[in-house]
């Protein structure tokens, strides 16, 4: 289907577009200024950008309410902020603050908000799939009436939750929703070298579970096929597998040379596939903004960083005989 007639079915008004649009603004912006302030030495351990996969985890987001829940990764800034997940909070998080979303004890890749169903980011590949089947369990026992997303990567469906969760799943007709990005590569390793199998999508058939391949740098087709799954979860039909194929511009973590790509292969992502500048495309041929107003977006959306980042630094480290307090398993 193509744009224009996507652009149609969906039927969005111009407001939710634009937010979304500003959303993929926020989440490169606060990405980038995540990457200056680790260079600054500000934020210690490690850290993984989601730069190019914007459109996977607003299109993902936009479908779900309040209520609905996701489960994320190593790489889930996005996820969190698509989520409706304070940016604030989570600068103070990656800073170690008291402030943080986890009181500055999660760091990058453990940030959580139950309030707004962000059941949190997993540093474990995969590990987010059985919690998010588990979630799944209680809103169909319980009749919560509650849709699950769990966000993964490619490199996960090479692990035993995988299967595990998408057989449990598809047996208990479960309300989830399995979204896997690909990105091409699990660390340095390409899709290529680590599975046989033409893509991700084909693996749900083994399962019984209705799954799709979308082009995931095109907000449309993440919009489509989210809203479609999640339809289908509230109905009682069970989960859906979709495989969104995008690409993260920066490497697998902040020490990542890189040595496994070609700049070429990279230059050709940012220039011709970059998902914010697609997106941008398709809302000025329908008259929702302007060049100006895309801007002035992005001028919104580097102030909010700026005061996200000024309320960071300006909160309190967490104290010691706090060293103890929330660890719990």
């Amino acid at each position: 289907m193509s744009n224009e007639l996507l652009f149609q079915e969906l039927g969005l008004d111009n407001q939710d577009l634009k937010k979304m649009l500003y959303d993929m603004i926020l989440i490169r912006k606060f990405e980038e200024t995540l990457k200056q302030l680790y260079q600054q030495g500000k934020i210690h351990g490690t850290m993984h950008l989601c730069i190019g996969q914007e459109a996977t985890a607003v299109g993902a987001c936009f479908p779900l309410n309040n209520e609905d829940k996701i489960t994320s990764t190593h790489r889930g800034h996005g996820h969190s902020i698509a989520k409706g997940t304070d940016v604030k909070k989570m600068v103070a998080e990656l800073l170690g603050k008291v402030t943080g979303h986890c009181k500055g004890k999660g760091g990058s890749m453990h940030i959580a908000d139950m309030t707004i169903g962000n059941l949190g980011a997993n540093g474990i590949v995969a590990a987010g799939l059985p919690l998010g089947v588990g979630a799944a369990l209680t809103s169909k026992m319980k009749e919560l009436g509650y849709v699950v997303l769990c966000f993964f990567g490619d490199g996960a469906t090479n692990e035993g939750a995988f299967h595990e969760s998408l057989n449990l799943a598809s047996i208990w007709k479960l309300p989830v929703i399995f979204f896997c990005e690909n990105n091409l590569y699990g660390m340095s390793g390409s899709i290529k070298e680590m599975t046989n199998i033409e893509s991700i999508a084909v693996r749900g058939s083994s399962y019984g579970i209705p799954s799709e391949t979308i082009n995931g740098n095109n907000i449309l087709e993440v919009i489509k096929a989210t809203q479609d799954a999640v339809e289908r979860a509230k109905q009682g039909k069970g989960p859906t597998l979709i495989e969104a194929e995008t690409y993260r511009w920066e490497g697998h973590s902040r020490s990542d040379a890189r040595k496994y790509r070609t700049r070429e292969e990279e230059k050709e992502w940012k220039k011709a596939k970059d998902p914010i500048e697609a997106f941008k495309e398709i809302l000025i041929l329908n008259n929702v903004i302007n060049e100006n107003e895309f801007i002035e977006l992005n001028e919104k959306a580097q102030n909010q960083m700026e005061e996200a980042v000024e309320y960071a630094e300006n909160s309190d480290d967490p104290s010691l005989d706090t060293l103890m307090t929330d660890i719990y398993a």
